[in-house]
């Protein structure tokens, strides 16, 4: 007798409104069974965490996987995305450092990709649209700011990573580390 007399947005989704947590259910939980989130970091000092990240993302069936994604077309803020989300999830790092450590991941995964010779790597969803990374038309000069009237080849302009934004350790480990891991990853994906 009891009939549905108008059907409403929650059920068109098939999403019950009320099977929710209550508010403040999650302060009765026992403390042994804490998130991992919920205990102290693993990571308090940037560089601690970014030169964990390097070592996690550069072994070698990671690296064979990372650069196939990139070849892939998946963009390099995406990645960056799902990594530092998944570390803050294991408790590596709090929501503060994730987002310190998004500027530096997305130079190594640029460095990764060059080392790969992957020259057509997406840095943005949307990049080839964006007005500020347009290539102006041939009839347009570019402005220098510099003293002097050299032209810089445009393979000179390309802006490489800081020690302000990666620290030393790190840096000499792209130089010299990572490009003779990804030569052995992409050796390991032809053989294969």
């Amino acid at each position: 007798m009891a009939e549905k007399v108008k059907e409403n947005q929650f059920d068109k989704v098939e999403v019950n409104p009320f099977n929710a947590p209550i508010p403040g259910e999650s302060l009765t939980v026992s403390p042994d069974s804490t998130h991992s989130w919920e205990r102290p970091p693993e990571y308090t000092n940037d560089e601690d965490a970014l030169e964990a990240l390097y070592f996690e993302l550069t072994e070698l069936d990671t690296l064979k996987q990372l650069i196939n994604i990139i070849n892939d077309g998946i963009p390099l803020d995406e990645i960056a995305q799902v990594v530092l989300y998944k570390g803050y999830t294991e408790g590596k790092y709090n929501p503060d450092m994730m987002l310190m450590l998004i500027e530096p991941t997305i130079y190594l995964l640029i460095a990764i990709a060059d080392y790969a010779d992957i020259k057509d790597y997406t840095l943005y969803e949307g990049e080839e649209d964006d007005e500020d990374t347009a290539i102006p038309e041939d009839t347009i000069k570019p402005i220098t700011l510099d003293d002097n009237d050299n032209e810089v080849a445009d393979e000179e302009r390309v802006e490489k990573p800081s020690e302000d934004v990666v620290a030393d350790s790190l840096l000499s480990k792209i130089k010299t580390d990572l490009p003779s891991k990804v030569e052995e990853a992409t050796a390991n994906k032809e053989n294969k």
